[in-house]
């Protein structure tokens, strides 16, 4: 039997669509002081910026490059974040008999990325306190997992009293997966069959670095301001 294309209902109208449904699952989180909220760049971010307002949260970024096979980048070896995680598709490398080598050289390149997004993205701000804090983390969507899994690891290393991981589609066997990593997992969709990231979105336009610097900067802004208000 011929499997069908994903129906209109069911699909999520863009970015900031995503993140507005994620918020009403995450309602609990809403108004509290100890929680952050943090985007993977780039797709993540408009969907964590959603979020962030609409709970009242602070929102910042997680950097996380995902490792590409040469010649094949789309195919994930793993992926590393910022502070020096690396997760890697173990099966994925044995079966392809890939040296490691040949994955530290990928890993090396990605490195290099992750420090020039770090300033672009950042500038001269440094990285969120998230030492005893509830940490959001929230991607546009899960393939492998890889990257967000890299991600947790990341932040697991800087102490946070809890990490929930927030997307709005994804495979089953990626959150499956997943969920014993963290305290609390959101999904909004798991179809079957997944077939992609992009096609659970009516607008899966990509988000440029210019958007993710202009989203963060209006957070920042918003927190100044409401830091003001509150000293007021």
């Amino acid at each position: 039997m011929e499997e069908e294309a994903p129906s209109e209902r069911g699909r999520f109208r863009d970015r900031a669509d995503a993140g507005r449904v994620l918020a009403e699952r995450l309602a609990h989180y809403a108004g509290r002081d100890d929680v952050l909220v943090l985007g993977l760049p780039r797709g993540g971010v408009p969907v964590a910026a959603e979020m962030a307002q609409a709970l009242g949260a602070l929102l910042d970024v997680i950097l996380v490059r995902k490792l590409g096979l040469p010649g094949q980048e789309e195919l994930a070896m793993g992926a590393i974040a910022s502070g020096g995680a690396r997760v890697l598709n173990e099966e994925l490398v044995a079966a392809l008999g890939l040296p490691e080598a040949l994955i530290d050289q990928v890993a090396a390149r990605e490195e290099e990325e992750l420090r020039r997004r770090e300033v672009l993205y950042r500038g001269d701000r440094p990285p969120p306190d998230v030492t005893g804090k509830t940490v959001i983390l929230v991607d546009d969507g899960l393939a492998t997992g890889s990257s967000m899994r890299a991600a947790v690891a990341a932040l697991r290393r800087r102490e946070p009293a809890r990490i929930v991981v927030a997307v709005p589609a994804a495979p089953v066997s990626s959150c499956e997966q997943l969920r014993p990593e963290v305290e609390e997992l959101v999904c909004v969709r798991t179809p079957q069959p997944f077939y992609a990231v992009g096609i659970w979105y009516e607008n899966f336009n990509q988000t440029t670095d210019d958007e993710v610097r202009e989203l963060l900067e209006r957070a920042a802004a918003r927190a100044g301001f409401s830091e003001r208000r509150s000293d007021g």
